[in-house]
């Protein structure tokens, strides 16, 4: 429990890092958000877990295939604001985009026959 305790502190600083940088600079709040730290936690939790070199190797292989889909989120989101749209309805026509690149690049994997796991 103290384990998980510690995972969840950790995570969530750099989280309020980021935050907290952000109001300060765009530009170095974007700069620690960019950086792949969700997924180098993940992957060092993994690691200190004992798991299996091939788990770490497909979730890193699984990330890369998700990235590319969420990149249209940071187009699409300061575009619509930018346009004057609310920022409600801009989050929610961005998220709606994401998830169904999300879903095409899914199908598109498992059309390919590389389903990731």
């Amino acid at each position: 429990m103290l384990y998980l305790l510690l995972k969840t502190g950790i995570s969530a600083l750099i989280l309020v890092a980021v935050s907290e940088v952000a109001k300060r600079s765009s530009l170095f709040g974007a700069l620690i958000a960019s950086l792949p730290l969700t997924s180098l936690l993940a992957i060092l939790w993994m690691r200190w877990e004992k798991a299996e070199t091939k788990a770490i190797a497909d979730l890193s292989q699984s990330i890369f295939y998700l990235v590319l889909p969420s990149l249209a989120f940071f187009l699409l989101f300061p575009f619509l604001l930018n346009r004057g749209m609310q920022f409600w309805l801009s989050l929610g026509i961005a998220v709606a985009v994401t998830i169904a690149l999300y879903l095409l690049m899914l199908i598109l994997l498992h059309a390919c026959s590389h389903p990731i796991s």
